[in-house]
């Protein structure tokens, strides 16, 4: 019953955003077949590092939605606190109801039912306009462990520059930076083998 009760609710957000856009982000299914995982592209922020960029993304619902968040996980590599290595989100809006027991987070600011796939979504352009470094996912995102001597030119220079790329395209353009340059590109290469 919650399952069939979760996918009426889902169809109807789907409909929703598909009749009324919202502008940062669009969403469709995986797979026609099955309502509980969506694609999602998020349109990097205007004024943030990742303007112009393109992050796609997938939102996995659990059968008792809305009571327990959906997971998202990007699969467009992205550099961000808040974001895992493997490029699952981590905002507070998507931890289960109820009290933090790392104490990070009021009971307020978590998963509650009345949220949607627009606001889940609209958090986390929010987190691209302004990380969480308190409670960071990824801590070398968080701390910028690339030595400022190191950098060719700024960080946002290099994120905007690598949001529009592949990890091949990427590498290329390491491997081609000159020999100054040498511990961003041996940090940079860490950052990207498996």
């Amino acid at each position: 019953m919650a399952a069939s009760q979760a996918s009426l609710l889902l169809q109807k957000q789907l409909k929703d955003l598909c009749k009324n856009p919202v502008d940062g982000f669009s969403a469709g299914l995986v797979d026609e077949t099955n309502i509980f995982e969506w694609s999602v592209t998020i349109i990097g922020p205007p004024d943030t590092l990742y303007e112009g960029g393109f992050f796609n993304a997938i939102m996995s619902f659990p059968s008792n939605y809305p009571n327990s968040p959906p997971t998202v996980k990007f699969t467009s590599e992205i550099w961000h606190p808040n974001v895992y290595p493997d490029g699952r989100v981590c905002i507070s809006i998507l931890h289960p109801p109820g009290e933090d027991p790392n104490g990070y987070e009021l009971a307020s600011e978590r998963w509650t039912p009345v949220h949607t796939v627009e606001s889940i979504v609209l958090s986390i352009i929010s987190m691209l306009s302004g990380p969480n470094d308190e409670s960071p996912a990824n801590v070398e995102a968080a701390g910028s462990n690339v030595p400022s001597q190191a950098l060719p030119c700024s960080h946002a220079s290099f994120v905007k520059d690598h949001t529009s790329l592949s990890s091949n395209q990427v590498y290329f353009k390491l491997e081609n930076l000159s020999l100054r340059h040498h511990k961003l590109v041996e940090f940079m290469k860490s950052l990207m083998s498996p």
